[in-house]
């Protein structure tokens, strides 16, 4: 097990004894004790603290529901008790654990089981190729009877000085082999330093949203790559992004970034065709094609309406086609063959689903018959039938791969200290490619969301299928190592959406409303040692959004391991009031604004309460919900207003309101500021509303101001834009000269 530091971990440790050992309820007989005490085993919560303070038990239906998607039965005080046996009994079968996750610097402990009176020996194989001895400490556990075999516990002490990485973990037991992953992580993430004693600016932006001239309806990397540089040229050090996951192969596609097909591999829909070397080598016909598709998408880049990801997507899948059939020449083709060999199974398997995706629709039969797994043997024989189409999604990733170097590139030549910064989803949808590749270490039978708070007075259902922890450590946490591993590949940063997540989840039932869930805890030491570990390996810096509710003693714990938080200006109260910006945290990402609210404009103007009235999502009066919002503002304005960033007199513009809140967060120690691209151009309109689906046209607003649609062409000169930017500016800096 991980190196556990705080009580509320997963794994309950009075259940960590000898097989057999009564529990906390072990002496009772009432039904509801024996579930308390095995969703207690199991680290699912029997009751929990909503937004408001209150305490709320957890019904006995939702633990079994919830008991039953991590693999355990339930349903009667029969059942429970086999369960629990089971459970005591379960360590004492295995001779290592799953995996072993540990911190750098500190020795640590392992438990090897084996038949009683058994010689066993336990060494690591380093990743880099070097062997280490693990020394026997004294253990005087009792052997116990497991299935007729009595078995002992040996201790081994894992030393302190192995290096960073992923090594494996050996027993033998007088030839009884066995073997496991043994991940050392970083003690504290190194990266987080170099922003010590510093601070930067960034702009965070809806990639899809932020469109130029050249664009094909929707933003895309060469657009990023332009907004990088031109951020980086008023002083920006990172831009943030949302989720660049990929979604569906062909439309129609899923509008939101956070409800992906994939978290480990990119949208193709953010190519740049006329940006692939291949483009260039089309014949006259194919070239005049291309041309034709650009210039019938091309118009609506000017346009307010509504973004049209599927003829977006449509038309640069033909252009796509198009330039994959022009023959690449040595040097490319051996690059391709390379970025395949890397990416290895999980890119052949995902690219695999898109193959048969294309041919399938999602209520096919086949995806949960012949076809419901890549290894069954119907997916077998597809593979080379479908070989061209393979390596057509194949080779769209490393064109994906490619032009995402070239913006992080873009950026750090712009003199970005960080670069792009990119965020990763809590999950993925039902029936994606995740779902399918990754199905043994998904929860099936719930979802994940949030119960109800002061913003989503209804809860939220996000509709994707968790992690089952139990089932991930039984994987070593390879899927989300190499999760990880491909965000993190041309990335300055990763922004970890709800990172809450890594220490419980809110699970709901499947046909259940969100307020009918409970939280299910994981092993957040592995979770967030393997997030340290693979953003040290690739130089990137953490963000958590760390925001909603959590167990207090969550945002010490980030912070120590040298990740940083986020604090949105309209979120930060206290019993009091608003808290200062002063007393706002270092180590912390801080904005005035975030994705699911409205612009900041569009805040100030009460959008937020006119929408979820619209959308019958108030569960009070609206009246009440205007007055206790017009409050909370002025209780910030007058704040702001005491600093001398506001006068007191009426009449003040929107512009100079949203600059003055800009220049308030600014005042806060916190090492780096967000700066809301949709702000920076008097945007008000809403890019997102939580609790709905198809009541919002939620991710389809493309980035406009008072006078219309506002392009990357526009930037340098847009008055607006460079106003804000120079606000911030001067705010972090004010020594250095406001150039424009």
């Amino acid at each position: 097990m991980a190196d556990q530091t705080h009580p509320e971990n997963t794994a309950n440790p009075e259940y960590a004894g000898t097989p057999g050992s009564p529990g906390r309820a072990g002496d009772t007989d009432t039904a509801d004790a024996l579930l308390s005490e095995l969703a207690a085993a199991y680290g699912v919560d029997t009751s929990y603290w909503g937004w408001d303070g209150v305490e709320r038990p957890v019904a006995a239906g939702t633990l079994q529901d919830v008991l039953a998607a991590l693999g355990v039965p339930a349903n009667g005080p029969q059942e429970q008790q086999r369960s629990l046996a089971e459970f005591r009994v379960a360590p004492w079968r295995r001779i290592l654990p799953p995996v072993l996750v540990v911190r750098e610097g500190r020795e640590t402990h392992v438990d090897v089981h084996v038949p009683h009176g058994s010689d066993v020996r336990v060494w690591i194989d380093a990743e880099g190729g070097s062997r280490h001895e693990a020394a026997q400490r004294e253990n005087w556990d009792q052997p116990v009877d497991v299935d007729g075999v009595l078995t002992g516990r040996a201790t081994f002490t894992i030393p302190g000085d192995l290096g960073l990485g992923w090594h494996t973990l050996n027993a033998d037991a007088e030839g009884t082999p066995a073997q496991c992953p043994l991940v050392v992580t970083p003690g504290r993430l190194r990266t987080s330093t170099r922003l010590e004693g510093r601070r930067s600016w960034g702009l965070t932006a809806q990639l899809y949203s932020v469109r130029s001239s050249r664009s094909w309806g929707i933003g895309d990397f060469a657009d990023l790559s332009d907004l990088a540089e031109i951020a980086g040229e008023q002083g920006a050090g990172f831009v943030l992004v949302n989720p660049l996951h990929a979604a569906e192969p062909v439309p129609p596609v899923e509008d939101s970034p956070y409800l992906p097909a994939t978290r480990r591999f990119f949208h193709p829909l953010y190519l740049r065709v006329e940006e692939i070397p291949e483009y260039g080598y089309l014949d006259a016909a194919a070239r005049t094609e291309v041309a034709r598709l650009a210039e019938g998408l091309q118009a609506a880049n000017r346009s307010r309406d509504l973004l049209d990801r599927n003829a977006s997507y449509a038309a640069k899948l033909t252009a796509l086609e198009l330039v994959f059939a022009v023959s690449r020449g040595p040097a490319r083709a051996r690059q391709f063959a390379d970025f395949r060999a890397e990416q290895g199974q999980g890119l052949e398997d995902f690219a695999l689903w898109c193959a048969l995706a294309e041919q399938l629709p999602p209520s096919a039969p086949e995806w949960t018959g012949a076809a419901a797994s890549p290894a069954s043997p119907y997916c077998v024989e597809q593979r080379p039938r479908l070989a061209a189409r393979i390596e057509f999604h194949c080779w769209l990733q490393w064109l994906c791969d490619q032009q995402l170097e070239a913006a992080q590139r873009s950026a750090r030549q712009a003199g970005m200290g960080t670069g792009v910064v990119h965020d990763l989803a809590v999950g993925v949808k039902p029936g994606g490619a995740d779902a399918w590749t990754l199905a043994g270490v998904l929860a099936r039978g719930v979802t994940v969301g949030a119960p109800p708070d002061m913003f989503n007075q209804l809860g939220q259902n996000w509709s994707q299928p968790p992690w089952h922890p139990g089932r991930l450590a039984e994987s070593g946490y390879a899927a989300y190592r190499d999760m990880l591993r491909t965000v993190l590949r041309h990335a300055g940063g990763i922004r970890v959406d709800h990172i809450l997540g890594l220490f419980r989840l809110w699970w709901i039932p499947e046909g259940a409303g969100p307020e009918s869930g409970t939280y299910v805890h994981y092993d957040y030491e592995a979770l967030i040692g393997i997030l340290a570990l693979e953003a040290q390996r690739a130089g990137a810096i953490v963000i958590g959004e760390d925001l909603g509710v959590f167990e207090p003693w969550v945002r010490g714990y980030l912070a120590e391991r040298g990740i940083f938080g986020t604090s949105i200006l309209w979120f930060e109260h206290d019993a009091d009031g608003p808290i200062a910006p002063e007393h706002y945290r270092q180590q912390c990402l801080t904005s005035v604004n975030t994705h699911d609210l409205p612009p900041t404009a569009g805040y100030l103007a009460g959008e937020h309460v006119t929408l979820r009235e619209s959308l019958g999502l108030l569960r009070r009066p609206v009246a009440e919900e205007r007055a206790e919002a017009a409050a909370e503002q002025e209780a910030v304005l007058a704040q702001v207003r005491a600093r001398g960033l506001l006068t007191d007199t009426g009449g003040t513009d929107v512009r100079t309101t949203v600059e003055a809140l800009y220049a308030f967060t600014a005042l806060a120690p916190s090492s780096l500021l967000g700066v809301a691209l949709v702000d920076a151009v008097g945007e008000t309109r809403t890019q997102n509303q939580p609790g709905t689906s198809i009541q919002y046209p939620n991710w389809r607003i493309p980035l406009a101001g008072p006078e219309g649609v506002v392009l990357i062409d526009d930037m340098p000169g847009n008055e607006r834009f460079l106003s804000l930017l120079g606000t911030v500016r001067t705010a972090l800096h004010p020594g250095a000269l406001n150039q424009t």
